[in-house]
């Protein structure tokens, strides 16, 4: 776990908190507010995770790795240069 998940899950719960005291006190304000912190954390854990899965990949099967990263290398360059 690192820290975009841990950062993710805090602004996930306080987006919550946020949406809950807005349904409590009837503002949309903190109702929309709350739900886009909740959203941007959802995705900020996503990212945490993914990050963790590339890197435990990397770690397990480098050689792999290092053909996909060579191999999206040369179809960007590939682009670039047709342009």
């Amino acid at each position: 776990m690192d820290t975009n998940e841990l950062k993710g899950a805090e602004r996930e719960l306080g987006g919550a908190a946020q949406e809950g005291l807005g349904n409590i006190l009837g503002t949309p304000e903190d109702q929309v507010a709350g739900r886009i912190k909740q959203a941007a954390g959802q995705a900020q854990r996503a990212y945490g995770a993914a990050v963790d899965e590339v890197a435990d990949y990397v770690q397990n099967q480098p050689l792999t790795a290092l053909l996909i990263a060579g191999g999206i290398g040369f179809l960007l360059g590939a682009l670039i240069v047709r342009r």
